[in-house]
C-alpha cells in the first residue's frame, strides 16, 4: 500500500510523459490562478496535497481520469477517487460539461475537468460556469501602451507625422479602440500613413480624423460559455448551487425535496367533468335532489 504521507516532492518522476486525453478533453486549468509557490496545498492532507501538486504540474489536456492516475501514481483507484473528491470539497477541482459550437453551425457537449491551484468557493465556481468571473486584481497599465508606442514610431517612418508626447497620449485611446475591435498594428499603420496629403500642417488633427472616420466596426459580442457541473461521486449534472463542494444532496445523504403532486391532464379534467354532468342529469331524471 502506498504511503499516505508521501510528499508532493517525492512523487515518482516518469521517463515517459503523462498520457494525454483525446483532443478536447482532459484537464483544463481554471483562469486567474495565483502564481505557483512552495506552500501551495499546505492546507490539504499529505496524500491530497501530493496528488494536487502532481495535477498542477500537468499540462492542459492531460488525462486525469482515475484509471490513468492509478497507473502513474502510487495509489489505488479507490484512494485516488476519495482524494479527488476531497479536492472537489476543497475547491481545487470541478467536473462538468461545456457546449462547443463549430464553424459549421453544429454544437456538441464535451466533458471537462477544471483544476485550480488556487482554492475557490462555490460562488466562484458558479460564476465561472456563467463566464463572469472577475479577476482578483487588475494589472497596472504600462507607462507606454502599445498604442502609444505605435504613434510615437510614426514620425520615424513618416517624418511629416511626427507627434509630441502629449499628442501620443491624446490619440492613444483611439488607437486602443482599433485594437479592441480586432485591428492589428499593420492595419492601423496603413490606415494612418496611406494616401497622405502634402503638406501636412497639423499631423495630430489629421490622425485623429482618420482614427475616427476609418475605425472598423465593433466585433460581435462574445457568447457566454455554456457550462454545467457534475457531482463528483455519482456524475449527475446540476446547477452549481445544487452541488456545494461539487457533491449533490443525494450523495451527501440529504433527503430529496418533496415534489408537488402531478396536475391532472386536460383529458382527465374533461372526463371527470362529463362524469359529474352525467351523474347530475341522472339524479334529475330520477327526481332526486341534486
Amino acid at each position: 500500500m502506498a504511503d499516505a504521507k508521501l510528499s508532493a516532492a517525492s512523487l515518482p518522476a516518469h521517463a515517459s510523459p503523462h498520457p494525454m486525453a483525446n483532443p478536447g478533453y482532459g484537464k483544463r486549468g481554471a483562469p486567474d490562478q495565483h502564481p505557483r509557490t512552495a506552500h501551495d496545498f499546505a492546507d490539504l492532507p499529505p496524500r491530497e496535497a501530493a496528488i494536487a501538486a502532481y495535477l498542477d504540474r500537468l499540462p492542459d489536456g492531460a488525462d486525469i481520469s482515475v484509471k490513468t492516475l492509478a497507473k502513474q501514481l502510487p495509489y489505488g483507484q479507490c484512494a485516488l477517487r476519495t482524494a479527488l473528491n476531497r479536492l472537489h470539497q476543497a475547491g481545487h477541482l470541478r467536473r462538468g460539461r461545456e457546449r462547443l459550437d463549430s464553424d459549421t453551425g453544429g454544437s456538441r457537449w464535451i466533458t471537462r475537468t477544471w483544476f485550480s491551484r488556487t482554492a475557490r468557493n462555490d460562488d466562484w465556481w458558479a460564476a465561472f460556469t456563467r463566464g463572469d468571473v472577475a479577476k482578483d486584481s487588475e494589472p497596472r497599465p504600462p507607462t507606454r501602451t502599445r498604442a502609444h508606442i505605435l504613434l510615437a514610431a510614426l514620425g520615424r517612418e513618416t517624418p511629416s507625422l511626427s507627434l509630441s508626447a502629449a499628442d501620443c497620449a491624446t490619440l492613444a485611446p483611439l488607437v486602443a479602440e482599433w485594437f479592441a475591435r480586432g485591428a492589428g498594428e499593420d492595419a492601423v499603420r496603413h490606415a494612418l500613413t496611406s494616401g497622405l496629403p502634402t503638406p501636412i500642417h497639423h499631423p495630430a488633427a489629421l490622425l485623429r480624423r482618420r482614427l475616427t472616420d476609418k475605425i472598423p466596426p465593433e466585433p460581435p459580442a462574445p457568447q457566454p460559455p455554456r457550462r454545467i457541473l457534475e457531482c463528483a461521486e455519482c456524475g449527475v449534472v446540476g446547477r452549481p448551487e445544487a452541488l456545494p463542494g461539487g457533491v449533490c444532496k443525494g450523495c451527501r445523504g440529504e433527503p430529496a425535496p418533496t415534489r408537488p403532486a402531478t396536475l391532472p391532464t386536460a383529458f382527465e379534467i374533461h372526463t371527470r367533468a362529463n362524469e359529474i354532468r352525467a351523474a347530475m342529469s341522472l339524479k334529475r331524471e330520477e327526481g332526486a335532489p341534486v
